[in-house]
């Protein structure tokens, strides 16, 4: 399985961009990186986009991209909860803020919007795919992968503390999970916003070991790259004292597992 994160931030600028990680060339995790960072080609060769939830820096791709597979007679599978397909069919794809790339063109529309319930697995190719939700300020969903050769990765999208009952169901051999900000913000991100400190990440890297007896590797999207340098100082204090490999992951960057 070959992962690349096309964006790995929570905010944009000339050197970052909003968290989404593609497989193997052909599943899009979340929508926000898609059409500034794949070739025209590139992005005719996806299969599937799963969205964890509505929120504009995971779906913003989405218009943009259909665009382009419109005007090159291609198709796409995007795979998401009912609220998050509604609030895409609302806000964005309404004929007002872009076309209704869901019914154009007619009989062969360009977006096939496939609905997805937490704890339903389906497959797509050779892939299989748990969704399981997540806890967010709003209702969302982290995603499972397992490819055809056993190699398993779970995406958590925006969560927040509190996921106990997503390590029951989960066993991955790569975490990515977000972190958003510093600790010195913990009561903001963490019990408003719903996102992830290094501390609250220490404490539920913590539980998953507890209950799975292992942890995986762990690399971490939708940092602030404001307040990166902090972050990361933060993070090398965590995987120390957990005596395991979590870092920070990059725009562009790629690995095997």
């Amino acid at each position: 399985m070959k992962i690349k994160f096309l964006g790995a931030h929570n905010i944009e600028s000339e050197n970052t961009r909003l968290a989404t990680i593609l497989i193997d060339g052909i599943l899009s995790l979340d929508a926000s990186a898609l059409t500034s960072s794949l070739s025209f080609q590139n992005q005719r060769e996806l299969k599937a986009v799963l969205i964890t939830h509505h929120h504009y820096d995971h779906i913003r791709d989405i218009p943009a991209l259909a665009m382009n597979l419109y005007l090159s007679n291609r198709s796409i599978d995007i795979y998401a909860t009912v609220p998050t397909i509604a609030a895409i069919k609302t806000y964005l794809l309404n004929d007002d803020t872009y076309p209704k790339f869901f019914e154009r063109p007619s009989g062969n529309p360009v977006i096939r919007f496939n609905t997805v319930i937490p704890g339903q697995a389906f497959r797509i190719d050779d892939y299989d795919i748990v969704p399981v939700a997540v806890i967010h300020s709003i209702p969302a969903t982290g995603y499972q992968i397992t490819s055809g050769e056993g190699k398993t990765i779970f995406y958590t999208g925006d969560t927040g503390k509190g996921l106990d009952g997503v390590w029951e169901n989960i066993s991955p051999q790569l975490l990515i999970i977000e972190l958003t900000a510093p600790n010195k913000y913990e009561q903001a991100v963490g019990n408003g916003a719903k996102h992830m400190t290094p501390s609250l990440l220490h404490t539920e890297l913590s539980s998953f070991k507890r209950m799975r007896g292992y942890l995986p590797r762990v690399m971490l999207v939708h940092m602030n790259p404001l307040e990166e340098p902090e972050i990361a100082a933060e993070i090398e204090k965590v995987a120390g004292d957990l005596q395991a490999s979590i870092t920070l992951a990059h725009e562009g960057q790629s690995l095997t597992l």
